[in-house]
């Protein structure tokens, strides 16, 4: 067992927490409805479906929406709730809108669309009230060239609606089959770090069918700025001796806030680092920022980016989770105090290797109720490394010699931590 206890703390104290600690952890896992995929191979080039135009037009009782493929396919609908959102999904797809795609209307404010994994894509449709498909089909295109997905969609009761969900055959995963834990055992062990390596879960914020924010100029969405300058850290830190690093994703896919955790977890992480890049209203605002988690935001910055990060499960058509119980919110209140302070060290590690030479907000240390730190037995934090809202900062995150300049200070950050907190550390 790898070390991670504080030099402060009693060698007794030390054991049972981190005994609670695990034993917390599994409540969460069992309780959270967490799910994990099974790794399957990415599609074959060309085998995707290719989505090359989309319209939506009605009013808030009867919508259509109107998808062109390249060809025929088969794809399914459910519908989830809290909020309502009506979730088609398709094989791989391959999504080249012409004008960026629809925006929400009539009977849908939003419409997203994207990969969720190699073999499979999705679309969500987000109600302003509650609404069914009363028919949903592909169709020929009447010049033989192409096909459509048309969903007629209509308005119905929020009794009919939650009927509809109830009786509904789809269900969201709960648990992981033997498959998924065979394959995910043996993705594990390709990678799996010696007793006494310090180990890093790197976390490349969205992905998949949640693009995230996109830059101001380029357009570039940030699950791929997340992923550059991912790849580039793990590089970076696995350069470094007694500490291995891995991504908790290395492709486009989309990973549950959960499943980002849950992979931390079953890698054995010490550390937790999400990367964000995210956007602001104040284009003037630019610069590094490190979150933990707090039940209390820090500024209404860090409360509404907080809300805006938590929402990226809602965006896929997830099922949200119930919260724990009573009983594993005691155990894991035992062990958040230890765990916070450590990521607590660990902000303030990252902003001091910083500064001077990356550029930060003001009060670069902020917190608020990011479901992507919950885990209370990994010290956490997120990393935004600039606001694609800002054009400067939009051109740093671009530039792979400045990525790579980041990687450096967070490595200097890491090491630096890892002495002050962990015995036997450097």
């Amino acid at each position: 067992m790898r070390k991670k206890s504080a030099a402060s703390a009693g060698e007794t104290g030390k054991g049972v927490l981190r005994t609670l600690g695990r034993f917390a952890a599994a409540c969460l896992v069992g309780l959270a409805a967490v799910f994990v995929r099974t790794p399957v191979p990415a599609a074959a080039q060309g085998s995707e479906l290719i989505a090359s135009a989309a319209r939506m037009a009605g009013d808030r009782v009867k919508t259509r929406v109107v998808f062109d493929f390249d060809r025929d396919f088969a794809f399914s609908v459910h519908y989830v709730t809290r909020p309502d959102r009506i979730v088609i999904d398709l094989p791989a797809t391959r999504f080249e809108l012409e004008g960026g795609g629809p925006k929400g209307t009539g009977l849908f404010e939003d419409i997203r669309y994207g990969a969720m994994d190699a073999d499979s894509a999705r679309i969500v449709l987000a109600g302003v009230k509650p609404a069914r498909l009363a028919s949903s089909r592909v169709m020929k295109n009447e010049d033989g060239k192409g096909y459509r997905l048309v969903l007629e969609a209509e308005e119905v009761s929020p009794e009919a609606y939650r009927e509809l969900v109830a009786t509904q055959s789809w269900q969201t995963p709960d648990e992981e089959t033997p498959a998924d834990k065979a394959a995910f055992s043996a993705l594990l062990d390709a990678v799996k770090p010696s007793r006494e390596e310090f180990v890093i879960a790197v976390d490349a914020g969205h992905g998949g069918i949640d693009a995230g924010a996109s830059g101001v100029t380029s357009g570039t969405p940030e699950k791929e700025i997340t992923l550059a300058a991912a790849k580039t850290l793990v590089e970076r830190l696995n350069a470094e001796p007694g500490i291995h690093a891995f991504l908790t994703r290395s492709g486009d896919e989309f990973l549950s806030l959960s499943e980002r955790v849950n992979i931390a977890r079953k890698g054995e992480a010490n550390l937790f680092l999400s990367l964000h890049a995210d956007t602001l209203r104040q284009k003037d605002i630019r610069g590094a920022t490190v979150y933990t988690i707090s039940d209390r935001a820090s500024d209404r910055m860090a409360a509404d980016l907080a809300k805006r990060e938590n929402l990226s499960d809602e965006l896929a058509g997830l099922s949200l989770p119930d919260g724990p119980s009573d009983v594993a919110d005691i155990l894991l209140d035992l062990t958040r105090r230890e765990t916070q302070a450590f990521s607590i060290a660990l902000a303030r590690s990252v902003v001091t290797s910083f500064e001077g030479q990356v550029g930060l907000i003001n009060n670069p240390h902020r917190f608020a109720g990011f479901r992507v730190l919950q885990a209370h037995d990994i010290p956490s934090v997120l990393l935004e490394l600039g606001f694609l809202s800002n054009p400067e900062d939009e051109k740093l995150l671009l530039d792979d010699a400045w990525r790579k300049k980041v990687a450096d200070l967070l490595a200097v950050a890491i090491s630096g931590y890892r002495k002050k907190t962990v015995a036997g550390g450097g």
